[in-house]
């Protein structure tokens, strides 16, 4: 009887042991080994047999899990590059209209020329990157329909440099109540909005891609009308602080070299007159909204 029993719970011992192994097997863990390990000729692939027990790690957001697997056709399929319109040593017409469109939304600063140079390629780099375009320099199809979709054709006046026409700025909607410094990263404008009305639109300019000036919902708690930065011992005047050490302010820098420049972080505005006002303006307290 004692022997049927010993029989009975090595048997029992032997079943659990092989369930923790299944399970084992199936953990991301042991799927990592699968697939780091080479496969033998004649044996199926690691990915095929992971194939009929997907772990959660193998989908991506927007595709739930569930979803049949790409053909074989449709990963390896490659989309045509768009068709390149302008380049670097390009002339024209159709560049100057470019270089015009791009002052429009704060990308270029110097004076339509209609020669592609490297301030021209430096801009529509710049411009590609904050849209999440491949940062190649050259105006191709999708560039060029993404900036035609966001300015306005060039008045005679911007053509020749005179006039930059700004498209308005999109208010955010949680800058249409209160009073609120609206900071728009898109169209690099900060909007003075009061209950909803716009009172005041300057340019503005935002920190680089190493020290970014943070997006969101603040509130200023200190204003230094003379301020001078402690970190860099360089002015800031009309300072307004809204996140830690972040804080719209004038900048002469900004006012000298435009967008070639980048701010630490804050957010310079190259007006001075427009920023003496908007200091004057502001209170302690008011409402401070950074987006794209």
């Amino acid at each position: 009887m004692r022997r049927n029993h010993r029989t009975t719970l090595i048997a029992r011992t032997l079943a659990a042991t092989a369930v923790i192994a299944v399970a084992v097997g199936c953990s991301p863990q042991s799927s990592k080994a699968d697939a780091a390990a080479p496969a033998t000729p004649g044996s199926p692939s690691p990915s095929a047999s992971a194939s009929a027990t997907p772990s959660a790690s193998t989908f991506t957001d927007d595709k739930p899990a569930g979803s049949p697997a790409p053909t074989a056709s449709a990963t390896t399929a490659a989309k045509p590059a768009p068709k390149v319109l302008m380049s670097n040593g390009a002339k024209g017409s159709q560049v100057k209209e470019l270089q015009a469109r791009l002052a429009q939304i704060g990308w270029f600063d110097d004076t339509p020329t209609g020669t592609y140079g490297a301030a021209t390629t430096a801009a529509v780099k710049g411009f590609q990157g904050r849209r999440g375009l491949a940062e190649t320099g050259a105006t191709d199809s999708v560039t060029w329909d993404r900036l035609l979709a966001m300015t306005t054709k060039p008045t005679a006046e911007e053509l020749a440099g005179q006039a930059v026409n700004k498209p308005a700025a999109k208010l955010d909607p949680r800058c249409m109540t209160g009073r609120v410094m609206c900071i728009s990263k898109t169209s690099r404008t900060l909007s003075w909005v009061v209950n909803g009305k716009v009172q005041s639109t300057m340019d503005v300019r935002f920190g680089s891609q190493y020290t970014p000036t943070r997006e969101g919902v603040f509130k200023v708690f200190e204003k230094s009308r003379n301020h001078v930065s402690t970190i860099y011992h360089t002015a800031m005047p009309y300072a307004m602080f809204f996140s830690g050490g972040q804080a719209v302010h004038y900048s002469s820098d900004f006012a000298a070299r435009g967008y070639n420049g980048a701010s630490h972080g804050c957010v310079n505005v190259r007006d001075k007159g427009k920023i003496a006002a908007l200091f004057d303006a502001v209170h302690i307290g008011d409402k401070v909204v950074v987006y794209w």
